[in-house]
């Protein structure tokens, strides 16, 4: 039995409790407000409606980097596995920063179908909505568990974060595409 001196350290977290729920609830305070404070875009420049459609890009990129992360760590790839988790958690905040200029700047769409293709819209945009709520802290405490090498805890809950990123992600797809005719 090895001793406290001699058994490897690991890393700190660099992510603590409190900095992921800090930066879970600055991300939903954002957000909020995005919804409840307008400013008036001036002129942009460019059409700030091309922003919904990047963000459906930034989704679909980041579904991409998603299951590419999950085939390379299914093969072992730590390496290459932490690449793609990284460039998955830099479109996200990529995503991030264009969804709220785009909700600071402009009113929300409204969809415009009806029937069973409503519902389905609507069922979407509530799961993805809901489910973005908790892949914030959920995506950070899986990615401090994996940099801070608690392997153990990191597989534990990245079983969870893994499918509902990828159903956040692919969803955010759907309902880009679902609204985008009312743009």
């Amino acid at each position: 039995m090895q001793s406290a001196q001699n058994s490897p350290a690991r890393p700190a977290p660099i992510l603590t409790g409190r900095r992921i729920m800090l930066v879970s609830v600055a991300v939903y305070a954002l957000v909020g407000a995005a919804f409840l404070f307008k400013r008036d875009p001036g002129e942009l420049g460019f059409d700030i409606h091309l922003l919904p459609l990047g963000n459906a890009i930034l989704n679909g990129l980041t579904t991409g980097f998603l299951a590419s992360a999950y085939f390379a760590i299914r093969r072992k790839n730590v390496r290459l596995h932490r690449r793609l988790i990284y460039s998955a958690f830099t479109l996200t905040g990529l995503f991030l920063l264009t969804y709220l200029t785009y909700h600071f700047l402009s009113e929300s769409t409204r969809f415009g179908g009806s029937g069973p293709l409503a519902g389905v819209y609507y069922f979407l945009l509530l799961t993805h909505i809901l489910l973005a709520m908790v892949i914030v802290p959920l995506a950070l405490v899986t990615l401090s568990r994996g940099i801070s090498n608690r392997l153990e805890q990191h597989r534990a809950i990245a079983r969870w974060t893994m499918p509902l990123w990828l159903y956040v992600s692919v969803s955010g797809v759907l309902v880009y595409l679902l609204i985008s005719p009312y743009y």
